[in-house]
């Protein structure tokens, strides 16, 4: 997988989302985000197709990409750009039935083990880890590995974008300089998606500029 530039990716979660998730969407593009992964998996899959169709009208005028997290077949039946899948699910089947070009994902946890690189190597393209910082979104969710864990899981050999508490530029460099491939922003890129440039600056290695006024 080619890794995004900036690498920085949005999950999507529409009931901490200030706006209608293809506007939000909007948003996010024009600020610099180039992927977007679709989770709501509360919505029915008729609803999720819809609306992961519409994202991707919204993410290819800004060469953007799209996931969406669970189904394998409805990732291939939306035409999207890949699926990141849930601990538990079989990244061989799901790279048989979305072929090579797609990006396929896997949620990972310190409690899975460390063998669990070993055990999807050439099946998935990369891994969120989490919790790496405490995190808004999820209060109490832990115990957080922090940099010293992410270090640890980075070094096995699979791209790792870190999770939970991706909340500034220093979360950010902090968690590109401990070995991960990029990070991963849920509710900060919901609530508030002017909020993520000192992030995106952050993970293109540049330095924000300062807040007018």
């Amino acid at each position: 997988m080619i890794v995004p530039v900036p690498p920085l990716l949005v999950i999507t979660d529409r009931h901490l989302s200030s706006l209608p998730l293809p506007e939000l969407a909007d948003r996010l593009f024009a600020s610099g985000v180039r992927w977007l992964s679709l989770r709501d998996k509360d919505l029915a899959d008729v609803e999720r197709l819809a609306l992961a169709r519409v994202l991707l009208g919204r993410a290819r005028p800004w060469g953007a990409r799209i996931t969406l997290h669970g189904d394998p077949a409805l990732a291939a039946e939306a035409g999207v750009d890949g699926v990141h899948l849930p601990a538990g699910f079989d990244p061989a089947a799901a790279r048989a039935l979305l072929g090579p070009a797609a990006s396929i994902g896997l949620s990972g946890h310190d409690s899975d083990g460390a063998d669990l690189v070993e055990r999807v190597r050439g099946q998935v393209d990369y891994l969120t880890l989490s919790p790496i910082f405490p995190s808004a979104s999820k209060p109490g969710y832990g115990p957080c590995l922090g940099t010293s864990g992410l270090q640890r899981w980075a070094g096995r050999g699979l791209p790792v974008f870190a999770l939970g508490g991706i909340d500034g530029p220093q979360a950010v460099a902090d968690s590109l300089a401990a070995g991960a491939a990029g990070v991963a922003v849920m509710g900060l890129a919901m609530r508030d998606p002017q909020a993520l440039g000192p992030l995106l600056a952050a993970a293109a290695g540049r330095t924000a500029p300062p807040p007018p006024g």
